[in-house]
């Protein structure tokens, strides 16, 4: 016994280190929001189950035997929570026949539950930006140059590119005037994005710029140059 107890331990070893090509990618808002869609542990995890089939055994349509042989409940309640997740549109059976050889094949199709986990992460986005701007109204700025960056991106603006702001307005202590001026100066080089504007705003920092007048004139030396 103790001489299989080392092999176990040996091998349990190596494969320690293969662990990383054994994981399987599983989408993090379905981990967030399933509850969210009212869907149980058992229904989540045969979601991810089926994902885990596709991307390290490639398989499409594994039987529900397989898949009950993965989990932890009698085949009847695997079989309940699929057709429940059918019944709710949120995991389909796609139909295929090759033309070549004729034979008839299936694959299950989640795309409409990560659609649905999309529009819960649009919400929860937007509301966070909300906050965000009733957040900076409540430090007295001005809740439009929010509006403004996004009007010049052409877009709303991300949560990341949202906290750049907030940044550069309260960690930075940029005035808001000046962060304008970047944005300006941006648009102006047509290098549109926030890594443009950081680098701007850091060199007006090591200047000592602190107004927009000496912003201009400090860029149109450097122009000149």
């Amino acid at each position: 016994m103790r001489g299989n107890d080392r092999e176990l331990d040996e091998l349990s070893a190596i494969l320690i280190g293969g662990l990383a090509d054994s994981y399987a990618e599983i989408p993090y808002w379905l981990l967030r929001y399933y509850p969210r869609l009212r869907l149980s542990e058992l229904e989540a995890m045969l979601i991810i189950q089926v994902m885990a089939f596709k991307q390290k055994e490639q398989k499409d349509f594994p039987t529900l035997e397989e898949l009950q042989a993965r989990m932890s409940v009698p085949q009847e309640k695997v079989i309940a929570a699929v057709q429940k997740l059918m019944l709710e549109g949120l995991l389909l059976i796609d139909e295929s026949r090759d033309p070549a050889t004729g034979i008839h094949s299936e694959a299950y199709n989640w795309t409409p539950l990560l659609e649905k986990l999309a529009v819960l992460r649009a919400e929860e986005w937007l509301e966070e930006r909300a906050n965000r701007r009733l957040a900076a109204a409540a430090r007295g700025e001005r809740k439009d140059i929010f509006s403004i960056f996004e009007r010049e991106f052409g877009r709303p603006l991300t949560p990341m590119e949202l906290e750049s702001i907030a940044g550069w307005l309260d960690k930075d202590g940029h005035p808001e005037a000046l962060i304008l001026a970047g944005l300006k100066e941006a648009v102006f080089a047509g290098k549109i994005h926030f890594r443009y504007i950081d680098r701007i705003l850091l060199e007006w920092q090591r200047n000592r710029i602190m107004t927009v007048e000496q912003a201009k004139e400090h860029s149109q030396k450097f122009r000149s140059r």
